[in-house]
């Protein structure tokens, strides 16, 4: 494999694989003569021999020769009558009335054979007199081809929306599939006009990073997810893929935009609650411990003073009971905190007294 060269005929076009055996010393940019299945063409040497490492090309073609000066001088010579060309061609398809519209006249590189390059809207056309009629024409063997719009662009080349040269026209060899599915991964508009290229198909450039926006998109939720916390239900409102934030808007109105991890866990805490491992009620009570502090103002911060309230009620109420005389002698601890809920009803008092002054 080490004689297998990369031989490409145009500009941004697919690469062919050939035996330089016969011809050493091939280098990248050199001028070649190959043999096809179409015929003799001549292409522009784009791997070296010794570069081609996928053994599996399949059965190749070889290398006739290098291009000698003649046959880039003769090529030039042809393709400066190209344009006359296609304009004659396109008199003859009028004459014809066929349903085609011819875009590009191509000759080889010796000139005995003429490809033309045609749209339709037609899938078949019958173009056999057209042939026939073109052939006596340019005395050349006549090749019609018809061609797709992402070929079309291809082929004629352009500007698109980045500013830039056309991807197909420049660098990118074969179409890969596009589906609508990859707009949607990006956050990009749905809107047709807003996500088609100068071919009006999909933009070839949504493939070139999908494969990182669905690595990214891993762990994170889609839009319209609900979820419950402490402030109440919400749903998912926007997912920024790339700066991995998520936004809720809560039942109330509010929203907020809060990392994916923090989600992740509030989510997963969710999951464990579902199955049982932690317990609604204690996820609820710690997920609302800071209201709960609010709500016991006159107790310590742990959240007990609810609970030395009702013990201060009961013990009033022993105190009551026992200076009856119906209960026996209250206890020393009774008697405190007899005394303290009398001191604090004479603070009480006299600050009413202080105010009403």
């Amino acid at each position: 494999m080490t004689a297998i060269v990369g031989v490409r005929y145009r500009r941004a076009g697919k690469i062919y694989y050939f035996d330089a055996e016969a011809v050493p010393d091939l280098a990248v940019g050199d001028r070649v003569i190959v043999d096809t299945s179409r015929g003799r063409e001549l292409g522009q040497v784009v791997i070296a021999p010794g570069q081609v490492v996928d053994a599996q090309v399949g059965e190749v073609k070889p290398v006739l020769r290098k291009a000698t000066w003649d046959d880039l001088t003769r090529l030039a010579r042809l393709r400066t009558k190209e344009p006359a060309v296609l304009q004659r061609v396109r008199r003859r398809i009028a004459e014809h009335e066929l349903p085609m519209r011819a875009l590009l006249a191509e000759y080889s590189y010796d000139g005995s054979r003429l490809t033309v390059y045609f749209v339709s809207e037609e899938q078949r056309v019958d173009f056999r007199a057209l042939v026939r009629d073109l052939a006596r024409l340019f005395r050349a063997r006549v090749h019609l081809r018809q061609i797709g719009p992402r070929d079309q662009a291809k082929m004629l080349g352009g500007i698109d929306r980045c500013g830039r040269e056309l991807c197909c026209s420049t660098w990118l060899a074969e179409f890969r599939p596009i589906s609508i599915r990859m707009a949607k991964n990006q956050n990009q508009p749905l809107n047709p006009s807003e996500i088609s290229g100068v071919c009006g198909k999909l933009l070839c450039c949504l493939a070139f990073e999908d494969e990182l926006y669905k690595e990214m998109r891993t762990g994170l939720p889609k839009v319209g997810a609900k979820l419950s916390s402490a402030v109440g239900r919400g749903k998912v409102v926007d997912v920024n893929v790339l700066a991995r934030k998520v936004t809720i808007e809560w039942e109330t109105g509010t929203r907020v935009e809060v990392d994916a991890q923090e989600f992740a866990d509030l989510k997963e805490r969710r999951d464990r609650i579902a199955s049982g491992e932690v317990s609604a009620a204690g996820t609820r009570t710690q997920a609302r411990a800071s209201g709960s502090r609010a709500d016991t103002t006159r107790g310590p911060v742990d959240g007990t003073g609810a609970g030395d309230r009702a013990r201060g009620s009961g013990a009033k109420k022993g105190a009551g009971s026992k200076s009856g005389g119906k209960t026996g002698k209250p206890s020393p601890s009774s008697r405190g905190r007899s005394n303290r809920a009398r001191r604090k009803r004479k603070r009480s008092d006299g600050d009413r007294r202080t105010s009403s002054r």
